[in-house]
């Protein structure tokens, strides 16, 4: 009898024991999306989450599309448009860069931005700039722009450490351009947002299909995601604009 009793212990005990695994999972999942997801809804998108910058940043292929614009003027990148530059833009954008550039001084040792709660996405890859992201920067910027509190940082990996090259603002991505345009004129610099994207059915890609999906897929459209199985993201995560204020020329400064 004892046996018996002690039999049916075990399989009570192995069968709680296996609920709070499946309840840790599912937490961890649940706290991980509300990091991965954390900015206002998707328009269209499928799934009731919401995507964000930090989305964005650690799915593949995202990192290696923030380059120079000139190079990402395909179906999966959206820009301002560059309007007519004026005096008052200028004086604009100049104290913009240099209230930036001040905000940015004591960041250039990196354990301080670290300290101050930015964190450094994917420092295992290989990449020609890291950014550092600031969850309470970028609540913050949904609701109004801060010159002085950018987003996220931007540093070139070194032998010691990691070395600032500049910082990222964000916006809604429910923001129009004349919007945008108030908080940096799109006469100086130009916002971009990541759009028409077809990520992988559940299980990963076919083999052989790998090239469709993603930041650099060759797929555009609903359509042609739905017959590849995937899933369409009309626009991932909200505006974006990069600013290097430590470079000499505006030219410099506002290139992506």
């Amino acid at each position: 009898m004892p046996c018996v009793v002690f039999r049916k212990s075990t399989r009570y005990l192995r069968f709680f024991l296996g609920c709070l695994l499946g309840f840790s999972v599912s937490l961890s999942q649940v706290v991980g999306a509300s990091w991965a997801h954390a900015d206002e809804p998707a328009i269209g998108e499928p799934s009731t989450h919401n995507t964000d910058m930090d989305h964005h940043l650690h799915s593949e292929g995202a990192i290696e599309s923030m380059t120079p614009h000139q190079q990402h003027s395909g179906p999966h990148m959206r820009w301002t448009a560059l309007g007519p530059t004026n005096a008052d833009d200028i004086q604009r954008a100049e104290q913009i860069v240099h209230t930036l550039r001040d905000a940015l001084a004591k960041y250039k040792d990196y354990r301080v931005a670290i300290a101050d709660g930015f964190v450094p996405l994917h420092p295992e890859r290989k990449a020609p700039h890291y950014h550092f992201a600031n969850k309470q920067r970028r609540s913050m910027a949904r609701l109004r722009f801060d010159a002085a509190a950018p987003t996220a940082l931007l540093y070139t990996k070194t032998e010691n450490g990691y070395e600032l090259e500049g910082a990222m603002y964000t916006a809604p991505r429910g923001m129009t351009e004349d919007q945008l345009n108030e908080r940096i004129p799109l006469s100086i610099a130009q916002w971009h947002a990541h759009i028409n994207l077809c990520f992988p059915p559940e299980g990963g890609p076919r083999r052989g299909s790998r090239r469709l999906f993603g930041f650099k897929g060759t797929i555009a459209t609903e359509s042609e995601c739905q017959q590849a199985g995937g899933r369409f993201v009309p626009q991932l995560g909200g505006w974006m604009i990069h600013v290097y204020p430590f470079k000499t020329t505006p030219a410099a400064i506002w290139t992506h």
